[in-house]
Order: C-alpha cells, then structure tokens, then sequence
C-alpha cells in the first residue's frame, strides 16, 4: 500500500459559504472549471490542484500512485490566536468534517485532527476523545503556537497525552510564524520561512529533552524536517560546549533527532539520501504536500527514482505509515 502522511484538504464547514458573517473563512468559486480560493479578500495563489472536491482529490492522488490518503486541514485555518474557546470550536468542526468524509472513504482515506494546543491541557482532552474517533489516526499541530515553540513547558499535558494514546503527531509551518527581514520577498516566506519554523520547533523540542523524557512520541516533521538534519551537528557541538544546552537534555542531541519521523518533501534527491541515511529508511515516510505549488507532483516516483533496495522503498512509500498507525495487512 502506498500512503501519502501530507495532504491536505479545505473542508466546506470552514468555507466561508458555511457560516458568511465570519470574515476570515475563506470563499470558494468555480472559474473555467476549476476551483479558486479567496482569503482576506487575495486570490489563494499557491493551491494548484483541488482542494475542496474530496471526489477530485482522491482521483488526483490515485493518478499520482497513492492509494491511502493521510488527510490534514489546511494550517491557516487553525485560529489559536484567538483564544482557546475559538481554537476550540474551530478544532470541533475541522475533526467532524474529516470523521465524516473518512466514513464515506474508509478505503482511500485516514484523517489527522486538530486540538487547541493554546490550551496544552484541554489539547490533551480533546486528543483522547478524537483518537477513539474510527479513521483518526493523530493529530496536525502548528509548529509554533502564538509564536511559541512547542518544547516549552506548557505544552507537556499535550506531549504526556499523545505518547500515552500512541498518536501520530505530524508537525507543520503556520506558514506566518518567522516574521524576519526578507522573507516576504522572492516567495521565500514559503521556500525558507515555512521550513525555518519546522526546524525552530524541532531543536527546541530536542534540547528541551522533550523527546528523551517520550521516547516513545510518534512526532513526523514536515518539509523533510526543515533544515533541522543540517544543524545536528552544531546543536551537538552546543551540547557538548555550553552549560545551557546541557539543561534539559542528558544525551547527545542526535539521539533524539533519530526519534523523529520525517516526511519525503525536500525536492532534493540528495538531501532525502542523506534524511534516510541520517534516520534510518523505518524513518521517513512518504509525503506530497498536496495540493500546493511546493509539494511534490510525483511524490511516487520521486521515492523510486532513488533505486533504494526494496524493502527500504516499500517501507517509506507506505509500509512506516502502516506500522505506526495499525494498517498493516
């Protein structure tokens, strides 16, 4: 079986046709025959396949190979800036908009829910309730929350909860997050600033001992992890050198670096070798990033085109997917 853990999909309950006087949802319209997204009142430039239509997406994804598609909601809709109760009820309504096209899909789809992580305790709640929901198989979580990185203490009710419930937990960009100088230039918001945040959040979690003290989270880390296999060896050489890097941590960086899973989307044949050669094929999972213009369009063959032996092909194209979250067979 070959399963995609990164695509996403708009759900029609958060379009802005579903509830009009929330001015933030987006709006959905047909044009030429093709889907187009208005959000704060801008075209949604980036979506380049369909977003909406689940009938179109499960087509689409089957003409590029896969055959099980790991749902996420889209990121921006995710509204933890806003408070707990809204991150709440918006939460409520993407995970029972994704319950409801997994029954009509069991065969094609899996889904990943949200929770209010600006409330880590309640986050945690609401992971126990929806991971008891059939096709739910974890959670998409923004990589920084109001600016946060998710290793700081706060956030430890949520990492207890989803190592106890053997939840998938799959790491993505806000995609508004890193607020630098130049980013809003030349697109590199997305090409550097999405992964830039990954890559934040990761080596917080690693040097906070997040990772050490749950060595059992099933954490999946999008855009191949950012630039976070690029840095290893300097957070070790901070390790081995400063007193604060030492705080929370007791072993060597690298050892819970090799503890994340780490989705395919890197667009480098070469930098997804050294990813596999780096966390072990068992490690790194097949992702298209779906349905955006920086996801992979052949997310397939993009794996196959590296030769790898077989068993280490078929366990990232979808054999790691089915082992962590029960599909074997």
């Amino acid at each position: 079986m070959v399963i995609d853990v990164h695509a996403h999909i708009l759900v029609r309950e958060l379009t802005r046709e579903a509830a009009p006087a929330e001015t933030w949802r987006p709006t959905v319209f047909r044009e030429s025959g093709r889907e187009r997204i208005e959000i704060n009142g801008k075209p949604l430039t980036s979506v380049v396949r369909p977003f909406i239509d689940i009938e179109a997406i499960i087509e689409a994804q089957a003409v590029a190979g896969i055959q099980l598609t790991v749902l996420s909601p889209w990121v921006a809709l995710l509204r933890d800036e806003e408070g707990p109760e809204e991150a709440l009820r918006i939460a409520s309504l993407l995970n029972e908009a994704m319950a409801r096209q997994i029954e009509r899909y069991p065969d094609r789809l899996r889904g990943l829910g949200v929770v209010p992580l600006v409330d880590p305790k309640r986050a945690a709640r609401e992971l126990e309730h929806w991971m008891q929901i059939p096709g739910i198989v974890g959670v998409e979580v923004p990589a920084l929350v109001k600016g946060k990185p998710l290793g700081q203490d706060e956030f430890e009710p949520f990492w207890e909860a989803a190592e106890a419930m053997d939840a998938l937990v799959f790491i993505h960009p806000t995609t508004r997050g890193i607020a630098l100088q130049g980013l809003q230039d030349y697109y590199l918001w997305n090409a550097v600033g999405n992964p830039l945040e990954t890559t934040v959040t990761a080596a917080h979690l690693v040097m906070a001992g997040a990772l050490e003290r749950h060595p059992h989270l099933k954490i999946v880390l999008a855009h191949g992890g950012g630039a976070v296999l690029s840095l290893k060896g300097r957070l070790c050489r901070a390790w081995e050198q400063r007193p604060e890097a030492r705080q929370r941590l007791r072993e060597p960086p690298e050892v819970s670096l090799r503890r994340f899973y780490f989705d395919t989307v890197t667009h480098d044949p070469e930098m997804l070798r050294a990813l596999i050669a780096f966390a072990g094929a068992d490690h790194v999972l097949l992702g298209s990033d779906y349905p955006f213009d920086m996801g992979l369009e052949e997310p397939v063959l993009f794996i196959r085109r590296l030769n790898l032996p077989p068993e280490k092909e078929q366990a990232i194209l979808g054999g790691n997917m089915a082992r962590l979250v029960g599909l074997e067979g």
